[in-house]
């Protein structure tokens, strides 16, 4: 009964310090990426709403990818605590078996490996899917972020712009070119414009509109050599059905875990399922569905500085140094599985492997160093 809380404070203690650890890690890096994503709001005029609800949505796309390393840490943290802290010395005297904390490492490595499959099987690509779908439900929220002076600006699909002074929402030698039809309705004959082009002396913005004072619109015809051109005195522009040059197309990690597999495993015909994108599907597959199985795998590993006699190959850096090396190469050679069919084999059935040899390993010095005392 004693032991059974002590394994159950062991368990929250290690849970708990993976929590604190994965939850510094991805508000830090959440926090860099937040400085990209100012570009929703400076360059594409997106409200702060959506700027604030994309960052978080994303959230769930950076967390995971710190699940193994936060675990690492955690485990480490814990063994060194405890074994500094005498604690384990005590245990072992009053007959708990070393490899029974073993299998209370490989208990909380199972429930962060599950953590990790909810998150990169399902919430993960849910959550990056619905931020694509906010860039792409909002429109233009105000013209006036976009707008920097004696800079030539492509924030939109087929339209750029340039101004010479601004101050506040006032603006001066304004240049204007759209080829997507968006100030079509300006000339005369809508149906047969190919490009539109607006220049001004003076203006201001409001919001979604463009007030524009004393300047002329040239428009170009197609097939026609000659341009119309029409002066004004005084134009308003609204420019809320522009596009913003966004990426608004879902990228294949956005994309569901059960459309990518019907796309590798029956060959399912679809807008992202190609002979070339298999390259880049499997990959992204393996990551979700594989290398959270290497969680317990690190979890082994770092069950060997239980071993009583320390040696060059078993010190704490050395350990720790292990398994940050069997991380890196996870990584690295995940990005190759896609295009060798022998090295996704290995990344696939690796994790087991190592898993039942750490394992026996473990238990054959554990049951040696019982027999020695």
């Amino acid at each position: 009964m004693l032991q059974n809380k002590i394994y159950q404070n062991f368990l929250k203690e290690i849970l708990k310090t993976f929590l604190v650890i994965i939850f510094g890690l991805s508000m830090i890096a959440l926090t860099v990426r937040a400085v990209n994503f100012l570009d929703l709001i400076v360059d594409s005029g997106y409200p702060v709403s959506v700027y604030f609800l994309y960052s978080i949505l994303n959230l769930f796309g950076i967390a995971p990818k710190f699940i193994p390393l936060a675990f690492l840490i955690a485990i480490i943290i814990f063994i060194l605590k405890h074994i500094n802290d005498s604690e384990f010395v005590i245990l072992w005297t009053s007959g708990v078996r070393k490899i029974k904390i073993v299998n209370l490492f490989l208990f909380a490595s199972t429930i962060i490996l599950i953590i990790y499959l909810i998150f990169s099987t399902f919430l993960t690509p849910l959550a990056l899917n619905k931020s694509r779908q906010l860039l792409n439900s909002d429109k233009l929220n105000s013209f006036l972020p976009t707008v920097r002076p004696q800079q030539f600006s492509d924030s939109f699909k087929g339209f750029t712009f340039i101004v010479k002074k601004k101050f506040k929402n006032e603006i001066e030698n304004i240049f204007l070119h759209d080829n997507t039809g968006v100030l079509k309705s300006l000339s005369s004959n809508a149906t047969n414009s190919a490009s539109t082009t607006v220049v001004a002396k003076k203006g201001y913005i409001e919001k979604k509109n463009l007030f524009l004072l004393n300047g002329q619109i040239i428009t170009s015809r197609k097939n026609q050599e000659t341009n119309e051109i029409i002066k004004f005195d005084e134009i308003n522009i609204n420019l809320s059905e522009l596009t913003t040059s966004t990426i608004k197309k879902p990228k294949l990690q956005e994309t569901n875990t059960i459309k990518l597999l019907k796309c590798v495993v029956i060959n399912e015909i679809n807008e992202i399922c190609n002979k070339d994108s298999k390259k880049e599907i499997l990959p992204i597959l393996l990551r979700r569905i594989i290398l959270p199985f290497y969680i317990p795998v690190i979890s082994l590993i770092c069950s060997f500085l239980l071993i009583k006699n320390y040696s060059f190959f078993s010190n704490n850096f050395s350990i720790f140094a292990y398994s940050f090396v069997l991380l890196i190469l996870t990584e690295l050679i995940l990005r190759f599985t896609g295009i060798n069919y022998y090295l996704r084999i290995s990344y696939i059935i690796t994790p087991f492997i190592l898993l039942i040899l750490f394992y026996l390993l473990l238990y054959f010095k554990f049951s040696k160093e019982s027999k020695l005392q």
